[in-house]
């Protein structure tokens, strides 16, 4: 079920009369129980979408309907029962323990300023409870590590308790564990609250992991909408992110540097080593070409050239530098 749609949605700036459109014509369903990736290039407009779709910024044109509501004519209370925003910027806070900061996620229900009822503090622990902080609960804020202060501020918008929640960049401060424990742990909780769950990212091999869709944004192409294997197969990641530079590697889901490449081998054999052979390969300026002069043999204890077993990659890439 689509809990937020888009009409025709416009977004960008208008500044001393000036108009800057972004993007137009946006016509977008968020599903509920669903993790959305939004990605695309720098200066494709993913924050000023996210901030648009959450109202703290106006359209252009078009409109955001949640639940058939037009948000940008909801009351500040009425938005914060329908929307819990967590930004990218880092939280400093003093004196304030990782309780008291998800406590405020119940402001828009309670509208309290103090002491909390049974029922809120129920609320509160089991928001914690749901991100792995329960040892921490009355730890101060600024005392926690990076990935500790994002699960609590993910926390603060569970307690919020809105059927859509949206993150910038959530793990954009993160080291790669902690990256794909946040991602993990979005995918989790959209799938165990049934709420639908949009972030910003450019981690894009996350997100093609841990998505259940992706919003792909571009500077010329709009809003592409689907299940990441399907965009991948569609070809529009390239079209995207194109450029001389590098490519899309729909075998692997990464980007590939696009190398001058002036020389050739043939490889085959083992398919473990085989991707990371064709990546040094590749660097050191081979392409692969089937029935090519020199082949290379991948086995699970090196690489045969001839009757030469190489142990490594290193003495690989100076044998075919010696012989070619």
């Amino acid at each position: 079920m689509s809990i937020l749609t888009t009409q025709n949605l416009s977004i960008g700036y208008s500044k001393k009369g000036k108009t800057s459109i972004i993007q137009s014509d946006l016509n977008l369903r968020l599903r509920a129980g669903e993790l959305v990736c939004l990605i695309g290039p720098n200066g494709s407009g993913k924050s000023t979408l996210l901030r648009t779709l959450a109202s703290l910024q106006k359209p252009l044109s078009g409109k955001t309907l949640i639940d058939e509501k037009e948000i940008s004519k909801l009351k500040h209370r009425e938005k914060a029962l329908l929307i819990s925003l967590v930004l990218t910027e880092r939280v400093e806070i003093d004196n304030t323990t990782v309780y008291n900061l998800v406590a405020l996620g119940r402001h828009p229900h309670s509208n309290w300023w103090g002491n909390v009822t049974d029922e809120e503090d129920d609320i509160i622990n089991e928001a914690i409870k749901m991100v792995h902080l329960e040892h921490k609960a009355h730890q101060n804020i600024n005392e926690l590590s990076d990935g500790e202060r994002q699960r609590a501020m993910i926390a603060k918008a569970l307690a919020q308790d809105t059927p859509i929640i949206m993150l910038d960049e959530p793990t954009a401060h993160l080291d790669l564990p902690n990256r794909v424990e946040i991602m993990l742990l979005l995918h989790r909780l959209a799938h165990k609250t049934q709420k639908a769950i949009l972030l910003s990212t450019h981690e894009l091999d996350l997100a093609l992991q841990a998505a259940d869709r992706i919003w792909l944004i571009s500077n010329n192409h709009g809003v592409e909408c689907g299940v990441p294997e399907d965009l991948v197969f569609n070809g529009f990641f390239n079209r995207a992110f194109e450029s001389k530079a590098y490519f899309f590697n729909a075998a692997n889901g990464n980007f590939s540097m696009n190398y001058p490449m002036t020389k050739s081998v043939w490889v085959s054999g083992d398919k473990t080593r085989m991707y990371w052979t064709l990546r040094a390969l590749a660097r050191a300026g081979f392409m692969v070409v089937e029935d090519a002069k020199v082949h290379i043999l991948v086995t699970e204890i090196g690489w045969e050239i001839g009757d030469k077993l190489i142990p490594s990659v290193e003495e690989l890439l100076l044998e075919l530098e010696q012989s070619l």
